[in-house]
């Protein structure tokens, strides 16, 4: 029952925000009799100026969506800041508040939602599947987990990635995929040296991998690690893209090495090949296996199945972790491996109690078919062109704010000389989702299926949110436009 009156509660409350959006006219127009008033506090009057004349402005204090907010905070832990708008609806690269505010979703989820909000076959999927089986444990064969494996593995060999793939192991999440493969690092390194003295893992600095322990202690940022002190023991770190430091960096106690072919929320680093390369063969040497984390970076995001296909098959990990845009929405992960890592695995050494569920693997099974398509892969190149064009001639606008483009395909990170807290700010509330990464990096991952019309539009939300932050009164901004950026891949 009391269920049921939450439920009617929160109803209630989003069903009263509905006509803010619908009387949008009517506020300008008390806006602009209101502001003349000069009996007006300042603060008051800035509030009406800003309400009218910002298209999506972030929902104030006496708000219902605050209300609602407000009334939930005290019982969730705070682990996140939150902006103020609660999104309730979406649909391919829109999503909608509780207020009715619509916003372009550049994130996509943080690299998620590859194929959109609500994908209408995705849907069916769900409904058609919760209908016939959800859960029945990896006590017991189950027709999707097996197919999934298949197609994964398949599809890598085909698409010219992972050339040993043999394998998978199917959970829940990214954290999870990590912690799998961190887990057959240290079970491949005892086979080989017994007594467990084989159990270093090498990752690297502006690297993540998640937040359980030992994802966690795979990501060396104080920030995140602080807190949870002490890590656990036998990782080592290295600087991303110092092939001269790999000899040093691996040896003979590394049992793996964990690295991300493109740095997502580092800053939208990419890997060099002669890094890759080097780690490759140093793995080699020292008996190590190469881990390729591709969470966000993978399943065509960069135009190719996996970002590490554009390697030559020397390259290749030996193990690849997945998840994300995997589910589109849904959480799972997996991790691929080949016969020789798989080979040391035995039962009983590692399990998952909803991993491999049949809803999770037959929504994944459809992800993962469309996001192989190469008539989807070409297109992600084509858009990642069409955002090349436009942030060109942003830098060109703002050539002491812009200072690099990194990323490939749709993974793009823009370099800024200043914090870019004030635009994401400025964007959201002109209708457009934009996230950051590293330090003063603005970064791209829509969904795959962006049109080039929503690009345009996108990117003409930004550039009016960098003009209202960095052309104000004030700020100083050079317009010389001989500063040349740098655009990496």
């Amino acid at each position: 029952m009391s269920v049921r009156a939450c439920s009617q509660r929160i109803g209630a409350a989003i069903r009263a925000t509905q006509p803010r959006q619908v009387t949008r006219a009517s506020r300008r127009t008390y806006a602009s009799s209101a502001t003349q008033a000069s009996t007006l506090p300042p603060g008051l009057k800035d509030a009406i100026e800003k309400e009218a004349s910002l298209p999506n402005p972030d929902p104030p204090t006496d708000s219902q969506t605050t209300r609602l907010t407000s009334s939930q905070a005290p019982f969730m832990v705070p682990t996140y800041v939150r902006p103020p708008p609660m999104f309730q609806q979406g649909e391919g690269c829109w999503i909608w508040d509780v207020e009715n505010r619509q916003y372009l979703d550049f994130t996509a989820g943080i690299a998620v939602n590859a194929l959109g909000h609500c994908d209408p076959e995705m849907s069916k999927i769900l409904y058609q599947q919760s209908q016939t089986l959800v859960h029945s444990s990896n006590l017991y064969h189950n027709p999707w987990i097996g197919a999934l494996s298949q197609l994964l593995v398949e599809k890598t060999k085909e698409q010219g990635g992972m050339k040993d793939v043999g394998k998978v192991f199917i959970c829940n999440s990214g954290s999870e995929a990590n912690e799998a493969a961190i887990k057959f690092a240290r079970k491949y390194g005892r086979s080989v040296r017994e007594d467990g003295s084989k159990h270093e893992i090498v990752s690297f600095h502006s690297s993540f991998h998640g937040r359980t322990m030992g994802s966690l202690s795979a990501t060396p940022n104080p920030k995140y690690q602080k807190p949870f002190g002490p890590m656990i023991p036998g990782f080592k770190y290295g600087n991303y893209n110092d092939v001269a430091a790999v000899k040093d960096l691996v040896t003979e106690d590394t049992c793996g090495v964990l690295v991300e072919p493109i740095q997502g929320e580092g800053g939208v680093n990419v890997a060099n090949h002669e890094f890759l390369l080097a780690l490759r063969h140093r793995c080699n040497e020292v008996g190590a296996v190469l881990i390729y984390d591709e969470i966000q970076c993978g399943l065509s995001r960069t135009g190719q199945l996996w970002a590490h296909c554009a390697l030559p098959p020397e390259a290749h990990p030996d193990i690849l972790t997945t998840a994300k845009a995997l589910g589109n929405g849904f959480p799972i992960g997996a991790t691929l491996v080949t016969d020789d890592v798989s080979s040391r695995i035995i039962s009983g050494d590692h399990g998952t109690t909803f991993g491999g569920n049949p809803l999770g693997c037959r929504v994944a099974h459809y992800c993962v078919s469309r996001l192989s398509d190469p008539e989807l892969q070409k297109s992600v190149i084509q858009k990642e062109a069409r955002f090349r064009q436009h942030m060109v001639r942003l830098h060109q606008r703002f050539p002491e704010i812009i200072k690099e483009v990194r990323g490939r395909g749709l993974i793009l990170g823009m370099q800024l000389s200043a914090d870019p807290t004030p635009v994401i700010t400025a964007a959201r509330e002109r209708g457009l989702l934009i996230i950051t990464c590293g330090t003063n990096t603005l970064r791209f991952v829509p969904p795959l299926i962006i049109s080039e019309d929503e690009i345009d539009q996108g990117m003409k939300i930004l550039e009016d949110a960098m003009v209202a932050v960095f052309e104000q009164p004030g700020h100083v901004n050079g317009t010389d436009g001989q500063q040349e950026m740098r655009a990496t891949r």
